[in-house]
């Protein structure tokens, strides 16, 4: 099988959330990498896929917002440094590919299904073939041991125990 690569600079790995309610918040996780083999990137079914985000790279645009994720009321990083997805099986969904693996986060691990869409392929300026998917999928983040909340005066949580995980992917040949 051939190895791949994530291109950084043109993939993003990020998740929302609801807060108070009414609206959400948004963030990414700036440092990541993935173990992705695989003959052909337009039949993904035969794919083994590894991932592998470094929790301290978390960036909501706001550092005390980012300070408090990374403590022990919700990713505790200094004793959970990473966020790993293993894939166990890919099916076709049409053109599309349903990506079923295991997510472990704070050492609880637990099955996950990706809806991944096939952005199709292209050439870089350096003649580089370049293969582009967008996948998503929603988890209870209380599951993963990520409880901390607090209640609202007017009825509620601050903050949403569902949580959006957007992944946006380059792929070009591991080099």
């Amino acid at each position: 099988m051939a190895k791949w690569q994530i291109d950084q600079a043109h993939s993003t790995i990020g998740f929302e959330v609801k807060h108070m309610m009414v609206s959400k918040v948004k963030g990414q996780f700036t440092n990541y990498s993935a173990d992705v083999e695989v003959d052909n990137l337009e039949d993904l079914t035969s794919a083994q896929i590894e991932i592998t985000i470094d929790t301290t790279s978390i960036n909501t645009n706001n550092e005390d917002r980012d300070n408090h994720l990374k403590s022990a009321e919700f990713f505790d990083t200094e004793q959970f440094p990473d966020i790993k997805f293993k894939s166990t099986s890919i099916t076709k969904d049409g053109d599309d590919y349903k990506v079923s693996g295991d997510l472990t986060i704070k050492d609880v691990t637990k099955p996950v299904v990706f809806d991944v869409e096939y952005g199709g392929k292209g050439t870089n300026p350096w003649g580089v073939e370049v293969y582009g998917f967008e996948a998503e999928t929603k988890i209870d983040r209380e599951e993963f041991g990520l409880t901390w909340n607090a209640a609202l005066e007017t009825g509620g949580v601050l903050v949403g125990k569902d949580i959006k995980i957007k992944v946006e992917l380059e792929l070009n040949p591991a080099q």
